[in-house]
């Protein structure tokens, strides 16, 4: 068995709000409430759940584009959230971000070559000289080459933006690479081949993912481990194929029954969702789910459910 390269502890993530006059309440938004996984090195680990629940932020505060408000993060047996700015800067180099929009995520004002030199000068990982020879390998490492480098962004397609975001990650030999819906942005036929690349690339460098989507047909397909994410906090994970094949927790069992199925003659029951999300600035007390769960008892509006394995490797945070 491969070795924990991520180790993430109770990670939190708050973002006070203004408080209001004559009112000593401070209130914050809990995007991040408590998060704890792990991810092997060479594997995928997928958060999914609705727009909202804290998944992205808990990408980027992993990361440090955030900073996290507690928690500890571990690159191995080095604990990120501990690291002064000049220490992070040293590691950032391990640890590389894909983002969601190809469009925004590129300097329009910047060709290629600079976009993806920009990483290797900054960690000094080639000469001027080197550069470009260095940027053309790992753009044909994405399915491009040498005659893009020196294009702008706005001369490609989505699907060629984002194999660029891809390249400037893999620029600077990273082990973790976080995918913040890499695919949501383009075409269905395109979705397709970044998630065949990606893979690839796994394969070829033993990349470890953290990958984060709303699709959860494209999680099925590319993940080792699925965490699902409510209001900021993970409520069910387990490997992927037991957790298509046996979900325990309600809100998972709801999301995998809303997914399409290619057969149309197959007969799913949808479970439709009572409600609207809760607001993160002010939780349900006990499980933060209970207003919507149709399987709710009268202790779960007081007793907040803590993660608990199930099965080896299956973990559920809800009552008995």
């Amino acid at each position: 068995m491969s070795e924990v390269l991520l180790k993430v502890e109770n990670l939190k993530k708050y973002f006070p709000l203004p408080g209001k006059i004559l009112s000593s309440r401070k209130e914050a938004v809990r995007a991040v409430d408590g998060v704890s996984f792990q991810i092997r090195k060479g594997e995928t680990l997928s958060l999914v759940g609705e727009s909202g629940c804290g998944k992205t932020t808990a990408g980027k505060t992993i990361l440090r584009l955030i900073e996290p408000t507690a928690g500890n993060v571990w690159l191995r047996d080095v604990n990120l959230a501990a690291l002064d700015e000049k220490a992070l800067r040293r590691i950032r180099k391990e640890m590389q971000i894909v983002f969601q929009d190809p469009y925004s995520s590129l300097n329009p004002r910047m060709t290629v070559d600079r976009i993806i030199g920009e990483a290797l000068s900054i960690h000094r990982l080639a000469t001027n000289k080197d550069r470009e020879e260095k940027a053309v390998q790992v753009l044909e490492m994405v399915g491009l080459g040498a005659d893009h480098l020196y294009r702008y962004p706005h001369e490609f397609s989505g699907g060629q933006r984002q194999r660029i975001g891809i390249a400037r990650a893999l620029a600077v030999n990273p082990e973790l690479i976080v995918a913040d819906e890499p695919i949501s942005s383009l075409d269905v036929s395109i979705q397709a081949q970044i998630i065949n690349l990606l893979e690839d690339l796994q394969k070829r460098l033993g990349l470890t993912y953290l990958f984060i989507s709303h699709d959860l047909n494209v999680v099925a397909h590319i993940s080792n481990h699925v965490g699902v994410m409510y209001l900021g906090k993970i409520v069910e994970m387990a490997p992927a194929q037991v957790l298509y094949q046996d979900p325990r927790h309600p809100y998972t069992q709801a999301l995998l029954s809303s997914v399409p199925v290619a057969d149309p003659t197959l007969k799913r029951q949808e479970i439709i969702l009572e409600g609207e999300v809760p607001s993160p600035i002010n939780p349900p007390p006990g499980c933060h789910f209970h207003p919507r769960c149709s399987h709710r008892k009268k202790e779960c509006s007081s007793l907040e459910p803590s993660l608990q394995e199930i099965a080896p490797g299956h973990f559920v945070a809800c009552l008995p």
